[in-house]
């Protein structure tokens, strides 16, 4: 039952729960982020110490009158407590949050570590004597409880159909969407179009984009390289069109033909996601390196001395060929399983072939997902960082380049964000084509009406040409990624086969010392910080994921498409772009978070959230909305619909996206390469430092520890979650 038509006192009551919640902020936690000050210290000195200090400290007694503004939003917020649910009480809670708001968030982009952000307020204000950094735990409580209050405001005007939970739903993920996707990705764009002294100069974009660097046709003039850009384009573009066509013969082998196939399909589907992405280039490296058993054997058979050959483009096309085929195999597998058999068994009633029904009714039907797959690919093409690093060579791409321009030498703020200009826009205008050609067009197979049609086979010669193509990949990828787990255990790759454990004790040694266990590995600080920070990413990037699609699924809002856009933008945006975006916004006030834990967590939740979403919001098309009317009907509030009928049917997305979200977390590396310190090493950036160094063993035995911490917490997540019952059981 919508909130509006309970009792007051019992609507009331979360009103006050968030007041008290902001006064709590106000009076016993700091208001500004601490450096060297742990969290009990910092409690204990909120009333005597400036660092630690809380709200009222800060604006009464060290001359920063303007935080005054939460204190004096929650009395008003109070006050509209005492009021009777109305339409008037909202006015009151509407004017208290976003009077609050505006006033702490203005004060706080406008106000830094070096007085006035701007220099047009220096010089209409004059120098400000007072500074501040960026905000603290104190204010993150006061700005939730204001932002709340404020939706709180909008349900008893009559938004969201008075509920105040859907009201509250919608301004936290919003805000959320706008905070940590989409003024990172603006800033870090917006970077690109001003000067090294930070003065405004539009001109430098078209500069720095069109340079002989990124668009550079040496190559095609007899030069021995082309520009960045085009690289990277040829280089998607050829990984999408790998990825798809053997992702499609595989899933078309898994459905169509023997049944024999799918439990091994299944399993190599599973290899990509549960790997650090540049184990492929390892295991490639092994094979095909300068001391690869192929040159080996070259050397060997011909006297062909070994070369650098592997190393440039196509090594990376054939590393991320091997590393994103089994996602477009996942994608094409769904989408061949959802063919309707009666519209085959239509074609031929009407005497039509096996071949002609195939080409002119099957393949047609693919069209969806062969273009979600070739977007996938291409995606992930551009994103890829770890590939292009390890077998790239003198190939270069946007993704290296923009690490490069921020962690190298020069430190170039503005190439890096002309470069993700140029790599957003590469997404972007692919992911546009592929809506614009799939946009008009039905592919509806599933009705209503049952359908128990059988499948009907492949036609031998499409059966002998998807065979012969993705048996031997198979084989091939299997060689590969046994090559790759085996080289961590073997002495020297190339010289010395002798089997050792020595690479493992290098990184995972254990020892006992005087005061007991002794974690002497070298890899054991980053082993540590990865599964921490991704055990704390996983659940809530779920939690606000399932809640987005909810919220997309089952309410209707002004302004829903734009949130929904916002709640995808992630997955249009390659990795590296999110990285270097959050490096250039959150590196000053008001929100000062670069080199902490928490700036990690969140690009692992924001890069990963899309999956949420999507899995969620299919999961949702599935559940009928009267059992949601239902509940509502009998008087529960949308919390209790939420927790007791909508939750228990969503365990398969609520799975995926756990899963998804703690295995990309341990395994990204493309978004957080600029986020790392010393402090907060990952796995993912260790390995990255053993390859640079050419120690391929440790490397590896990172790796295999790594597939097999990720496939146990699989299983431990879906034995913790459960499976979805449907039906009803015996008495």
């Amino acid at each position: 039952m919508p909130q509006a038509f309970r009792p007051a006192a019992s609507v009331n009551r979360a009103v006050w729960a968030w007041v008290a919640l902001g006064w709590l902020g106000c009076l016993l936690l700091p208001w500004y982020a601490l450096q060297d000050m742990n969290g009990l210290r910092a409690v204990a000195r909120v009333w005597s110490d400036e660092p630690a200090g809380n709200a009222l400290l800060h604006a009464g007694w060290y001359g920063r009158p303007w935080l005054w503004a939460g204190p004096a939003a929650l009395a008003m917020a109070a006050w509209a407590a005492l009021l009777p649910a109305s339409r008037r009480q909202g006015a009151w809670l509407l004017a208290a949050g976003g009077l609050g708001l505006l006033v702490l968030l203005g004060s706080g982009f406008a106000i830094g570590a070096r007085g006035w952000a701007w220099e047009w307020l220096n010089a209409a204000w004059g120098e400000l004597p007072m500074r501040q950094p960026g905000m603290g735990w104190g204010a993150f409580v006061v700005l939730s409880a204001l932002l709340v209050l404020t939706a709180f405001g909008f349900a008893r005007r009559g938004f969201f159909k008075g509920d105040l939970f859907v009201a509250a739903a919608v301004l936290a993920c919003g805000s959320l969407l706008l905070l940590f996707i989409v003024f990172p990705v603006l800033k870090a764009l917006s970077a690109a179009l001003f000067s090294e002294d930070g003065l405004w100069a539009p001109a430098l974009l078209w500069e720095r984009v069109a340079s002989e660097r990124n668009f550079g046709l040496g190559c095609l003039a007899g030069g021995q390289r082309c520009g960045v850009a085009w690289n990277t384009l040829f280089l998607g573009l050829m990984t999408a069109t790998s990825t798809t066509l053997l992702g499609t013969c595989m899933a078309l082998m898994a459905e169509r033909s023997s049944r024999r196939y799918a439990r091994p399909l299944n399993v190599l589907a599973l290899l990509p996601i549960i790997t650090p992405p540049f184990v492929v280039g390892l295991g490639l490296i092994l094979l095909f390196g300068r001391a690869g058993l192929f040159n080996q054997f070259l050397e060997w058979a011909f006297g062909i001395p070994p070369t650098r050959w592997f190393y440039g483009w196509f090594g990376v096309w054939v590393a991320q060929t091997f590393a994103f085929t089994p996602i477009a195999f996942m994608i094409m597998r769904g989408v061949v399983q959802g063919v309707a058999p009666s519209l085959e068994e239509a074609a031929q009633t009407l005497r039509a072939s096996p071949l002609r029904t195939f080409t002119t009714v099957t393949l047609p039907l693919l069209k969806p997902g062969l273009a979600n797959a070739f977007l996938v690919g291409f995606i992930e093409s551009m994103a890829d960082f770890g590939n292009p690093i390890v077998v790239g060579g003198q190939f270069s791409v946007l993704s290296t380049e923009i690490f490069f321009a921020i962690v190298g030498a020069q430190y170039d703020q503005g190439r890096a964000a002309s470069l993700a200009w140029v790599l957003t826009a590469f997404a972007l205008a692919v992911f546009a084509l592929q809506r614009g050609l799939l946009g008009r067009q039905n592919y509806t197979t599933v009705s209503g009406k049952g359908d128990a049609g059988l499948a009907m086979p492949l036609p031998p010669l499409v059966r002998r040409v998807v065979q012969g193509v993705a048996l031997p990949w198979m084989a091939f990828t299997l060689l590969v990624y046994l090559f790759a787990l085996a080289g961590g255990f073997v002495q020297t790759w190339g010289r010395d086969y002798t089997l050792t454990l020595q690479h493992f004790r290098t990184a995972f040694a254990v020892e006992w010392g005087a005061f007991g266990i002794v974690w002497a590995g070298t890899a054991w600080n980053s082993f540590f910080t990865t599964v921490q920070l991704a055990a704390w990413a996983a659940p809530l990037t779920a939690a606000v994921g399932l809640t987005i699609a909810w919220l997309l699924a089952r309410t209707e809002f002004r302004g829903q498409g734009g949130f929904e856009f916002s709640a995808l933008l992630a997955f249009a945006i390659p990795g590296t772009v999110l990285g270097v975006s959050y490096i250039l916004a959150f590196n000053v006030p008001p929100f000062e978070l670069t080199g902490t834990a928490l700036i990690i967590v969140l690009c692992f939740m924001f890069r990963n959230l899309p999956v949420g979403v999507r899995a969620g919001t299919a999961a949702f098309k599935q559940l009928d909305r009267s059992l949601d009317e239902a509940s509502l009907m009998l008087r529960a509030g949308s919390v209790q619909t939420l927790r007791h009928v909508v939750l228990p049917l969503l365990k398969p997305a609520v799975v995926a996206a756990l899963v998804y979200s703690f295995v990309r977390a341990i395994t990204t590396v493309s978004a957080v390469i600029f986020l790392v310190t010393a402090e907060y090493e990952l796995a993912t950036t260790y390995i990255i430092g053993r390859v640079g160094n050419g120690d391929y063993g440790v490397a590896l035995a990172y790796c295999t520890v790594l597939i097999a911490l990720m496939s146990l917490a699989i299983a431990l997540i879906q034995w913790v979650v459960g499976e979805r019952r449907l039906g009803r059981r015996g008495g």
